[in-house]
């Protein structure tokens, strides 16, 4: 059976191994997203973390950490900023791409209003900083600290590159390496980190988490195209309304004759769309073969997870970790 079609998928039975220390991970977010002043600050927070998230990135945290034999509480410190900033980076981007829904809610944005995002976003950064802190680790507090500076530098390349058909793969990487793998690279690596694991043992990890996030974004970015809306949450060809220039759609650019390129200047760079618009760009990208291309990056890179994954010590944790990456790419399948 397929783990697209498994009865208890893989971030699902991540999260029964780990229900007691997720229930941890959630009372400390709870008591730090506290405010005694400013009461809207729990009440943004609440509104994005209890929103039915996967909680996958400090899972990934408490999995790194038992998989390199971890025991004590720095763990669910670690977990508890890795969501922090997780959901601090939500609230600025629904800002930035001036988003009415995530999660299938009503975003905080709207709810509220811009500047309250801005700067409870702020806020929950600013708890992340003080969990870190508590850990007594320099090493933790630069891996965190890089991956904090890497989102935001992914984020504004990502509003220079938008809607310019100039934009490579190379560039789409580095965006993809900022707004997504950046984090799952920093979750997986600083559970080696605070467990005292061997370097050899943490480059893994950080391998794993990084090559993860860039196949999870690829996905994700496939799925617009070729998902189901009530699986995925958002309807298909969102991306392509919001001229997002995705990975199918830079492949179909780099090998798009010249009145193919018009249709992508007039849906792109200028934001001319008609009806039957989104049709006919699927169609362009069946005819180039650039879906399927782009799964096959996505397969690549989950490959190189498991690979990164095979060089540490057999462990359930492992596999399932590796049962994860797979899961991946089975969502398109």
């Amino acid at each position: 059976m397929g783990l697209d079609h498994a009865a208890t998928k893989p971030h699902e039975q991540l999260a029964e191994r780990f229900e007691a220390k997720l229930a941890d991970v959630n009372a400390l977010i709870a008591q730090r997203m506290a405010s005694r002043h400013a009461p809207r600050i729990p009440e943004v927070t609440a509104h994005l973390v209890e929103a039915g998230g996967k909680r996958l990135r400090p899972m990934l945290t408490l999995a790194a950490a038992e998989l390199s034999g971890y025991v004590g509480e720095h763990d669910v410190r670690l977990a508890a900023t890795v969501e922090f900033i997780h959901t601090a980076t939500l609230l600025h981007d629904d800002v930035v791409d001036e988003s009415a829904q995530r999660r299938g809610r009503a975003t905080a944005n709207l709810l509220w209003d811009n500047k309250s995002s801005v700067l409870v976003g702020d806020y929950l950064f600013s708890r992340a900083f003080q969990l870190m802190v508590e850990t007594g680790s320099l090493r933790v507090l630069d891996i965190l600290a890089n991956a904090s500076a890497t989102i935001a530098e992914g984020e504004v390349l990502q509003l220079t590159a938008a809607r310019d058909l100039a934009t490579t793969e190379e560039t789409y990487l580095q965006v993809v390496r900022g707004k997504t793998a950046a984090l799952f690279s920093a979750a997986t690596e600083v559970g080696g980190v605070i467990a005292g694991a061997p370097d050899e043992w943490t480059r893994a990890l950080f391998d794993y988490g990084d090559a993860l996030g860039i196949g999870f974004q690829i996905v994700d970015d496939l799925l617009d195209f070729r998902g189901d809306a009530a699986a995925t949450g958002k309807n298909i060809g969102d991306d392509f309304r919001e001229r997002k220039l995705t990975l199918p759609i830079i492949k179909a650019v780099a090998v798009a004759d010249a009145s193919e390129r018009a249709f992508w200047q007039r849906t792109i760079e200028k934001g001319d769309q008609r009806d039957g618009d989104l049709e006919q760009a699927i169609a362009l990208m069946h005819a180039h073969g650039t879906l399927e291309a782009t799964q096959a990056d996505a397969q690549a890179w989950i490959t190189q997870a498991k690979d990164a994954l095979a060089t540490l010590p057999e462990h359930p944790v492992r596999r399932m970790l590796a049962d994860l990456a797979d899961y991946v790419v089975a969502r398109v399948n």
